[in-house]
């Protein structure tokens, strides 16, 4: 890890987000903390606590000043930006005829927009430095639409495109572009409510270590695609 370069996370909520913040902090990696919630403060207050570098800002993701702003923000309170983890989305759940059309904009703006608006954000210094990784948070739906997510399918799909466009482009350039398919459900404290305690899921904290994993991936053996389940889930079950 070059000196004094940061970690930006983008969409800290009480779940993976939170774990990823902490990850990487923990990592040694001063961490911006990006969300539209003002409970992003308390998360990095908890991390300065225990002697960490960490910088909350609360934006829309999808706004393209308000993200320029942002990072201009995080890369001077922290160093430039040597990690992007892009992990914001919206669950936009419904059919065509039940989806409002504000509705499916609004998963695309969350998703594969604000990551292109991130990734445009930051790419020209870690082209100056001839370094970094842009790490994107994908999900099933980006490989195996389901019948009743059409816009959530639609705006993963869309995410992964970029993702394998700017691998294509940037990796030559020493740029890591990864994108982590999390195949199954994360144990949130929402998804806690409804999941049986012996039920397969995903824990955040073990997530968050494989994105620690990659940003630190040398050049010789770099991972796209990183595809995560947990035990017990059947790989390709519909």
């Amino acid at each position: 890890m070059a000196t004094r370069e940061s970690a930006l996370i983008v969409g800290v909520g009480p779940g993976l987000g939170r774990a990823l913040g902490v990850a990487f902090a923990r990592a040694g990696w001063p961490v911006g903390l990006a969300a539209r919630s003002e409970t992003v403060a308390g998360l990095a207050g908890e991390l300065v606590g225990e002697g960490r570098t960490a910088f909350a800002l609360r934006y829309d993701a999808a706004d393209e000043s308000a993200v320029a702003a942002a990072v201009a923000e995080a890369e001077a309170k922290l160093g430039p930006v040597g990690v992007l983890v892009y992990n914001a989305g919206n669950m936009v759940r419904g059919d065509v005829q039940e989806i409002e059309p504000a509705a499916f904009r609004m998963a695309f703006d969350a998703g594969p927009y604000g990551a292109f608006l991130h990734a445009r954000a930051v790419l020209p210094g870690m082209i100056a430095r001839g370094g970094g990784a842009l790490l994107f948070t994908g999900a099933t739906s980006a490989v195996r639409a389901p019948a009743r997510a059409p816009a959530f399918a639609a705006a993963k799909f869309g995410l992964r495109g970029l993702a394998l466009s700017l691998a294509r482009r940037w990796g030559p350039e020493g740029i890591h572009v990864a994108h982590v398919l999390v195949d199954g459900v994360i144990r949130t404290p929402r998804a806690a409510s409804y999941l049986g305690p012996d039920e397969p899921a995903l824990l955040p904290d073990e997530l968050a270590a494989n994105y620690v994993m990659l940003a630190g991936q040398p050049k010789s053996a770099w991972t796209f695609e990183l595809d995560l389940r947990p035990s017990g889930d059947d790989i390709g079950d519909n």
